[in-house]
């Protein structure tokens, strides 16, 4: 064998061994990318799924918000214009976006002297609550107020 072939012969050899040692190269690189990007998909998701459940308590709040203030009017009413202070009454309400809500309006009534006459005054305080306690949906809010029948 000539010198020239020898030559030749060895860098064939060292050509081949070159390209059977990397195959595998551009594997680690794409492994990596993927594993990134999937992670940072995760994050997004995450990110997202926790402002969505932070805008729907924010909605549940004023929906509660709204049912407590119909129990204080609710309550309002029957004291002043029909004289009844119930010490407790639970409503249920069933329509448009407070349905679901229990609310739950206390009153406590007293009489004080308005000049020669008398008149009455109301605490009410009313209680709304949607979902059970302890479980994510959960939401409670508390509004007071004081009327007085006098005018």
């Amino acid at each position: 064998m000539s010198d020239h072939a020898r030559k030749a012969r060895c860098v064939n050899a060292r050509a081949a061994n070159v390209r059977v040692g990397a195959r595998g190269f551009a594997l680690v690189p794409a492994l990596f990318l993927i594993v990134v990007l999937g992670a940072l998909a995760v994050i997004a998701v995450r990110v997202g799924t926790g402002q969505q459940q932070a805008v729907t308590m924010s909605l549940e709040e004023a929906r509660a918000l709204a049912a407590a203030q119909a129990g204080i009017e609710w309550g309002a009413y029957q004291s002043i214009n029909a004289g009844v202070c119930a010490a407790s009454t639970t409503l249920n309400l069933t329509e448009a976006s407070l349905a679901g809500f229990t609310v739950t309006v206390t009153c406590t009534a007293s009489t004080f002297a308005n000049g020669a006459a008398t008149a009455n005054s109301y605490v009410l305080k009313a209680t709304a609550v949607i979902g059970t306690y302890g479980q994510p949906g959960y939401v409670r809010r508390v509004v007071s107020g004081t009327y007085s029948s006098a005018t």
